[in-house]
């Protein structure tokens, strides 16, 4: 029996990185996931060798998250596909350095269309299916970064903050209108994913920087486990929490 049979779950930005470790993390505890990216061959790429180890596990569904009509196909898709909706793991997002001074504007409303507005519009579609469903566990994937402030990644700190005050409001609305839904959000670290790669090469920056004057590079499987947990009925207790996964990162 794995933590999370008969769950089915959808991870945006599930087709690398931190939402592929999810994702595979998600079905190794039995969970049904509707992938979704807008990385289509990725993400199908994924769900091919996903449903090679278990048949029927998983779908992949090209999805912008900053569209709302989008969103309602997403939710729709799970239902229909696997039957209800448990699980939503709001992971998708950027990174573009850039400082408070040298940010742009088209780059700040990027940041925040996809990792604020997302995060909001999943929430909202979410929330009725998982009550229909019985109830459920929302996880928005905010960052240290809200907590500490990363200026060179500026308009990525401003989403991430946005993510983490949202998620204590959707906890408190679903637990006063007796939903059943929690709603968690989890702060990773410096984690060892493409997209910090590439934000590490237009810095100029090696995995040693994280070493050296840091606590290291995080593996995607190091938050992936957290996502189980609350994900799991576990957690049933958790709700509203910020979880930080950053070894006891502080500004070097």
């Amino acid at each position: 029996m794995g933590r999370l049979d008969g769950k089915v779950a959808i991870v945006t930005g599930g087709a690398q990185g931190l939402g592929r470790a999810d994702c595979e993390a998600l079905i190794a505890e039995g969970a049904r996931v509707l992938v979704t990216d807008i990385n289509a061959e990725a993400g199908e790429r994924l769900v091919r060798e996903l449903n090679a180890r278990r048949d029927g596990c998983a779908k992949f569904l090209r999805h912008d998250v900053t569209d709302e009509a989008q969103w309602v196909v997403a939710i729709d898709s799970a239902v229909a596909t696997f039957g209800g909706l448990h699980i939503l793991v709001n992971n998708a997002g950027i990174v573009i350095p850039a400082t408070p001074e040298d940010t742009t504007l088209e780059q700040y409303r990027k940041h925040n269309a996809i990792m604020n507005e997302g995060t909001f519009l999943g929430c909202k579609h979410a929330i009725p299916a998982m009550a229909k469903s019985g109830g459920g566990s929302i996880i928005n994937v905010s960052s240290v970064a809200s907590h500490l402030g990363y200026p060179v990644f500026f308009a990525y700190t401003a989403a991430k903050g946005a993510v983490r005050a949202m998620t204590k409001s959707i906890a408190v609305w679903c637990q006063m209108q007796k939903y059943g839904i929690r709603c968690n959000s989890i702060h990773p670290g410096a984690t060892d994913t493409p997209m910090l790669d590439a934000a590490n090469k237009q810095l100029g920056l090696t995995e040693e920087f994280y070493t050296n004057s840091g606590p290291g590079l995080a593996k995607p499987e190091d938050i992936a486990n957290v996502v189980v947990f609350l994900a799991s009925d576990e957690s049933r207790f958790v709700n509203g929490a910020e979880i930080l996964i950053d070894n006891a990162a502080v500004i070097q």
